[in-house]
């Protein structure tokens, strides 16, 4: 028994599937295509779009994917077609992300998409996001932000967001008019309007808060509970994830003005050589993670030990198991011929070479006892003349049929 070590993104043109579409063969079934793909996904659409336009594309109905990526979000889609979508529960599922976070703001949605407020000025020197970031890594509990596909009594979080949202008068997200008190002065700029950095180009206008150093792990907790209680009514469950590492890539800063209150103090954004002496103003951050792990909650987590809020202003999913951004096609850019990737090629387990005789055992679905006999007791991919033929498990000495495909 040996382990697949092909990266899934990697695989040649030599080595894919055959199977490109649904068609009949000569004796007149149906060939159901059988190959994973691994599609760029671009800002401003959501996962279903994209597989809305891979089914056009391709002209098959049965594709799915493996995890969903925010409509502002890009990266790395595992996406299965045909047989394969039997199989996007075995595909490897750590994720690797670039997200570049912007401190001092908080967002109803975690990211640009959302309402935007001020939150305070931070203040916290690269060292000390340094040291942050390395308290993230390990085992750690996770709240899911108000807006994402976690299901509630089999309802998505999103959808019972979005619908709170939409059935309240005037435009205003209800959950800042419940800010602390401390934060009052900084909710609406000057016109009245909720303070916004929704322009990327934009330079920020910082303005001074009743006391800038009220701020604390709990404040922010209380914005966010006053948040998800405005758009849910109920407390949202967490959930225990892995962070593997956080990496930091770049740390932006912008000037100190000398009066935050002046009309010509917008602060200038620079990337500095000595951060203390400057506002800490956006992160670049990589982030390896297990499957699961919502990057804006870890970017608000992160804040809150820095003494502060945060969104993400951007996203990429660059790795997600063995499928990589480096070698990803968009939908307009696939060739089944050329693109799909082999399902024993995608997967992360560990593999079985059968024999004839086991094959034909396998087919309909017979165990046996395997030539080898060190076999660990976990899934495995059953492999006949190169193609994958079922998923199996050793069981009492015998490999166990649980998938199998003809």
């Amino acid at each position: 028994m040996s382990k697949n070590q092909t990266h899934a993104g990697n695989a040649d043109a030599a080595a894919v599937s055959h199977d490109f579409a649904d068609e009949k063969s000569n004796n007149g079934t149906q060939n159901e295509a059988f190959y994973f793909l691994n599609i760029f996904k671009p800002r401003g659409i959501t996962s279903f779009d994209v597989v809305y336009k891979l089914r056009k594309r391709l002209k098959i109905k049965k594709i799915g994917h493996s995890g969903t990526l925010d409509p502002l979000a890009e990266g790395v889609m595992q996406v299965g077609v045909g047989k394969a979508t039997r199989l996007l529960d075995y595909l490897g599922s750590d994720k690797k992300y670039v997200a570049k976070i912007r401190f001092g703001y908080f967002s109803s949605t975690a990211d640009a998409e959302g309402d935007i407020t001020q939150f305070n000025i931070p203040n916290f020197t690269k060292d000390d996001l340094l040291c942050a970031l390395k308290s993230m890594e390990g085992q750690i509990e996770q709240i899911p932000p108000a807006y994402s596909a976690v299901k509630v009594g089999g309802k998505k979080l999103c959808d019972l967001a979005r619908k709170k949202e939409k059935n309240k008068k005037g435009g205003k997200n209800g959950a800042f008019e419940k800010l602390p008190d401390w934060a009052e002065n900084t909710k609406y700029n000057e016109s009245g309007q909720v303070s916004t950095c929704e322009n990327q180009n934009t330079e920020p206008n910082f303005t001074a808060s009743k006391n800038q150093n009220a701020t604390s792990e709990g404040d922010l907790d209380v914005l966010i509970q006053n948040m998800n209680t405005e758009l849910l009514g109920f407390e949202i469950p967490k959930r225990q994830v892995q962070i593997y590492e956080a990496k930091l890539l770049n740390f932006v800063t912008i000037s100190a003005p000398k009066n935050s209150t002046s009309e010509n103090s917008t602060p200038k954004i620079s990337a500095s050589e000595n951060p203390e002496e400057k506002i800490p103003f956006e992160a670049e951050v990589e982030i390896f993670c297990s499957k699961g792990t919502y990057i804006r909650t870890f970017a608000l987590d992160l804040a809150k030990k820095l003494g502060t809020a945060a969104y993400l202003t951007s996203l990429v999913r660059t790795q997600a198991g063995n499928f990589n951004v480096t070698n990803s096609k968009t939908t307009d850019e696939i060739i089944p011929a050329e693109h799909a990737i082999k399902p024993h090629l995608a997967l992360d387990l560990p593999f079985y070479e059968l024999n004839e005789e086991e094959y034909k055992k396998v087919l309909n679905g017979v165990s046996f006892v395997p030539r080898e006999l060190e076999l660990k007791n976990s899934d495995l991919m059953l492999i006949f003349q190169n193609n994958l033929v079922s998923i199996g498990v050793l069981s009492d000495n015998k490999i166990v049929c649980k998938k199998v495909f003809k």
